[in-house]
């Protein structure tokens, strides 16, 4: 009788997307802020518990932009 080897699949070394060809490897894809806005905007109102999956992920975002937030930040606090 002869022995039989598994190997788990974990899918292909590239995936073609459209013409963006994203390595298996690779974690990130760029995208602009105002495609992403409006989901997650809805996803936070909406209250959706997969974000709690992703709030320890970390974002890059420009220095201009992080200086508006900070901003921003600083001036919706209660109070203020």
């Amino acid at each position: 009788m002869a022995l039989r080897k598994f190997r788990v699949y974990t899918g292909p070394e590239t995936e073609s997307v459209g013409t963006l060809q994203v390595a298996a490897q690779e974690q990130g894809v760029q995208v602009t802020l105002g495609e992403i806005l409006p989901i997650l905007a809805d996803a936070v109102a909406s209250n959706r518990t997969w974000l709690t999956d992703f709030e320890s992920d970390e974002v890059t975002v420009s220095s201009d932009l992080y200086d508006v937030l900070q901003a921003y930040r600083h001036f919706r606090r209660p109070g203020a």
